[in-house]
């Protein structure tokens, strides 16, 4: 019980651990980047073992073909111990990975949100660029809105009268 209790908080920080919401592009791929730096490490020390036990696994034959049971007992203490070293490694090796692989899928996300304009700060940009102040671009802007209605307003009565005079023309035919 205790065991599986580990293994769920571990699930649970490495979905900490792969979520890049809150980075921008620039920051996530530096962020993958030391995902992997960090499993070419691990792979790098996992050959290394890699080849220390095959050095005790060597010595361990050796020592059980010259019979001498201390060696034998010494040898298969050091390769059990550098097995266990490497498979840690490599379930962390395997974690790494899938972190990479997860946190890569998010990547077009986070492109798509940086591709995004809003409208409004867009607009609040280029007043400021114009020199406007705030209080000038609120009266620019009810002005604006004073305008479209009016606008809106004689476009109806346009519509309106004419559909008054297109109704009188059907009649006297």
């Amino acid at each position: 019980m205790e065991e599986n209790t580990i293994h769920q908080n571990q699930g649970i920080a490495s979905f900490n651990e792969t979520n890049l919401a809150g980075m921008n592009t620039a920051e996530a791929k530096e962020y993958i980047l030391g995902f992997i730096t960090t499993l070419k490490l691990t792979e790098k020390e996992i050959r290394s073992l890699e080849e220390e036990a095959d050095k005790w696994e060597n010595r361990k034959n050796l020592a059980a073909s010259k019979n001498t049971d201390d060696l034998y007992k010494e040898a298969e203490a050091e390769t059990e111990k550098i097995n266990t070293k490497l498979a840690g490694l490599r379930e962390e090796e395997r974690s790494l990975k899938e972190g990479i692989a997860v946190m890569q899928r998010q990547l077009p996300g986070l492109n798509a949100r940086e591709r995004t304009i809003d409208p409004d700060l867009l607009d609040q940009e280029l007043m400021m660029a114009a020199g406007l102040s705030e209080e000038e671009v609120k009266t620019d802007r009810a002005f604006v809105k004073l305008e479209k209605e009016t606008s809106a307003e004689a476009a109806l009565e346009a519509l309106k009268a004419k559909m008054n005079s297109d109704s009188g023309k059907e009649g006297s035919f």
